[in-house]
């Protein structure tokens, strides 16, 4: 998962009246509740942000990018991912870190939509990510570090945003994504400049899309401070720390960052 990064534009979403009073499968050690309101028949293009549609046209537009595509998402790369993860982390269930599982599948429900395998894998670093290989079920994948950092309802939120990318089709041009930064430089006939080009549109897609799944996060958690205070446990946050961090402090700051970007310099460094 890139980093999430929350828009107020959000609030523009146009989403289809809400049902109430939605009844939830309760666990006896669950503590924390799903969003009370979930949506009737909720669409990707109902909170889709404006630039992930017009970089993902962009990006379709490239010539011969699918046909790099083929060349590096073939069938032995997609089973070396799927074996991978499965190889190396624990299938979240029912009966497997049941509380995880339950996360998932409200999120699911609320964003109206198939809750993907979930694994936690054991590393160091806090990330989640999605990947979607063809004719395989999709899966999410996160790390015991980020499940140590978070709060239940900040993590649903982290699962929330992975969904979003599943809900948008963006799971097979993630892993797209991935590959091709790593590896485009070697394909042959591919030149560098090439190369290049194709990494810069394909970074510009992953931001845009990056904001239509921040949205996915806030439908599900409904609390923009929630999404907020994710975001700030991953720019410095560590469970010890957790108790003093601040959200208003947070959202200073981000103010003044904006205010310092403000400049034709800033705004370069900003955009990169």
């Amino acid at each position: 998962m890139a980093s999430l990064c929350f828009s107020p534009s959000v609030l523009s979403c146009k989403i289809k009246p809400p049902i109430t009073g939605f009844r939830k499968q309760r666990l006896s050690l669950f503590v924390c509740r799903a969003a009370s309101l979930t949506f009737r028949d909720l669409d990707a293009d109902d909170f889709r942000h404006p630039l992930d549609r017009q970089n993902t046209l962009l990006l379709r537009a490239i010539p011969g990018l699918n046909d790099i595509g083929k060349a590096l998402l073939g069938t032995v790369s997609e089973q070396i991912m799927l074996l991978e993860n499965i190889g190396t982390s624990v299938l979240v269930s029912e009966n497997q870190l049941p509380e995880l599982h339950y996360l998932m599948v409200e999120a699911a429900r609320i964003l109206n939509i198939e809750a993907p395998d979930l694994y936690i894998r054991q590393s160091p670093v806090p990330n989640a990510y999605t990947l979607a290989v063809s004719g395989k079920k999709p899966f999410v994948v996160v790390h015991t570090s980020l499940v140590e950092l978070l709060s239940q309802k900040e993590l649903q939120a982290v699962l929330a945003h992975e969904l979003g990318h599943l809900k948008c089709d963006h799971g097979v041009w993630l892993t797209f994504a991935n590959i091709l930064t790593l590896g485009a430089y070697t394909v042959p006939g591919v030149g560098s400049l090439i190369a290049q080009r194709l990494e810069e549109q394909l970074l510009r897609w992953l931001r845009a899309a990056e904001l239509t799944c921040d949205r996915a996060a806030l439908l599900v958690a409904q609390d923009p401070k929630v999404v907020v205070s994710v975001l700030m446990k991953l720019a410095g946050g560590c469970p010890s720390l957790s108790d003093q961090l601040n959200v208003d402090a947070f959202l200073e700051q981000a103010r003044s960052y904006d205010k310092a970007s403000s400049s034709p310099v800033g705004w370069y460094i900003s955009s990169l």
